[in-house]
């Protein structure tokens, strides 16, 4: 076969054919036998870690009847599923490395993130508010002056606070956490003054807490966003497979139990309920099956 000039330079390049045109993911499940499920730590109720220390939640259990409907279309009734801790930092790379097929967690689907990965059809709808101490005298935006704010690395959330604080000259100051965990620890410790995040998360966080009287959940919603399964781009026939089986949840009634076990059931790992309703926009979305991105 006569190789072109550019696939000759890459392949002198250390560059292989099979690297010009990306393998589609069910292919590559399906040539090794298994599929890489990404995991949140501290993203209750959607991905974390149960008491057992393997993950849970309700983006993990749709995640499995997603890996259900993996075994059916490539055949392989033996497919393994190996698990990955992602932080909100290298999810992205290792979606688009390869590392991760799929991510089953708390990631706001968005415009500018959809230039480099894929999202399926929305599954929640949140916004930002903040985490505070029961007696802190923050109560809204406009108590943040002067004080301290952390939010996690690598969030829309961290990108929507500092351009507020910017836009408004409210004069907080902006402060990093490797995590959600580590960002509410700071708050418990009084090392921070508020914690700016989903304010489902938020409300996770607190029932997961030690004492959850000590902290509070205050705050207009900044604005809302949809969070949205992650996957490769440019795969339309996985994309489909997982919207499909999304659908399929929504219209049955079962991403309605879903949300009921999760959202407004005692959870793991010690029985406290978050008591969040479904919001109307998310309602709406069980009949509009849509992936719209927030801007």
């Amino acid at each position: 076969m006569r190789c072109s000039p550019t696939l000759l330079a890459l392949v002198f390049a250390g560059i292989s054919a099979p690297a010009l045109a990306q393998q589609a993911t069910l292919d590559r499940i399906k040539e090794r036998g298994s599929i890489a499920v990404a995991y949140r730590e501290s993203s209750i109720p959607f991905s974390y870690l149960g008491g057992d220390g393997q993950p849970v939640g309700f983006g993990w259990e749709i995640c499995g009847r997603i890996v259900e409907q993996v075994k059916k279309a490539t055949g392989r009734t033996d497919l393994k599923t190996t698990t990955q801790a992602v932080t909100s930092q290298n999810r992205i790379p290792l979606l688009q490395n390869g590392t991760i097929d799929i991510e089953c967690g708390s990631t706001t689907n968005n415009s500018e993130r959809a230039k480099q990965v894929a999202f399926a059809t929305n599954y929640f709808y949140t916004g930002t508010r903040f985490l505070v101490r029961s007696e802190s005298p923050v109560k809204s935006v406009a108590d943040l002056k002067g004080k301290k704010v952390v939010s996690t690395t690598g969030t829309t959330n961290f990108q929507v606070l500092r351009k507020l604080n910017a836009e408004q000259n409210i004069g907080f100051e902006l402060l990093t956490a490797k995590d959600h965990a580590e960002s509410a620890l700071l708050v418990q410790q009084q090392r921070a003054d508020a914690f700016g995040m989903d304010d489902i998360l938020l409300y996770g966080l607190r029932a997961s807490a030690a004492n959850p009287a000590e902290l509070a959940v205050v705050g207009e919603a900044i604005q809302v966003e949809p969070y949205a399964i992650m996957l490769r781009r440019d795969d339309p026939a996985f994309k489909k497979l997982v919207d499909d089986t999304l659908a399929g949840l929504m219209k049955s009634g079962e991403f309605e139990t879903l949300y009921k076990k999760w959202f407004q059931s005692p959870i793991p790992p010690r029985g406290i309920n978050l008591n969040a309703p479904m919001s109307k926009e998310l309602q709406d979305n069980l009949k509009a099956l849509s992936d719209k991105p927030a801007l």
